[in-house]
């Protein structure tokens, strides 16, 4: 009869655990689509663009970050296919000239700086190698956002400071918190 207690409460643990473990990223994150069914691959291979043709530098050398409208317009400002996705595109944003409401799926938390072009410009680090196979995507996923930070699930799950920290010790780089921690 003791070990029936035992047994009976070691159950209810793994069954609270495991219902914890499935079901707090749906309670914390909430999900979105994003605003336009866009292609990396598409513009990668059809259009043979390049991720620096889109995602590019200022004067200054700080990271534009997702592209203006301005950027798409000057190819589509009438559709070069056919598909449903371009003229909803060019209908709902080119031709009204509005911004697409994009969701940033790297937006860094407030107190971290990071200088892109140090790392693609100077150190000639690859997109894919912090970003992954992003850039030869068909379609976006769709943008998670923690309910109580703000920030993309993405922060947390891809970008981490451990993988930054394992890089620049693979290459002999030591830094003070204080270089990327502002």
């Amino acid at each position: 009869m003791k070990h029936r207690g035992k047994i009976v409460f070691l159950a209810g643990v793994l069954v609270a655990l495991g219902a914890g473990w499935l079901g707090f990223p749906r309670a914390i994150y909430q999900s979105r689509p994003q605003p336009v069914n866009f292609s990396h691959k598409v513009h990668a291979d059809k259009a043979g663009s390049k991720c620096e043709d889109c995602h590019a530098f200022r004067e200054d050398g700080t990271f534009a970050d997702i592209p203006s409208l301005d950027k798409c317009a000057g190819c589509h400002a009438a559709a070069m296919g056919s598909t449903v996705a371009e003229k909803n595109f060019i209908d709902r944003y080119v031709t009204p000239q509005r911004e697409p409401p994009w969701a940033s799926y790297a937006r860094q938390p407030e107190n971290v700086y990071f200088s892109h072009i140090t790392h693609v410009k100077l150190a000639q680090v690859k997109c894919e190698r912090c970003h992954g196979g992003e850039g030869s995507t068909d379609t976006l996923r769709p943008y998670q956002q923690d309910r109580i930070s703000g920030y993309s699930r993405d922060v947390w799950r891809d970008m981490k400071m451990d993988d930054c920290v394992a890089c620049h010790r693979q290459h002999g780089l030591e830094h003070s918190c204080l270089d990327c921690h502002k």
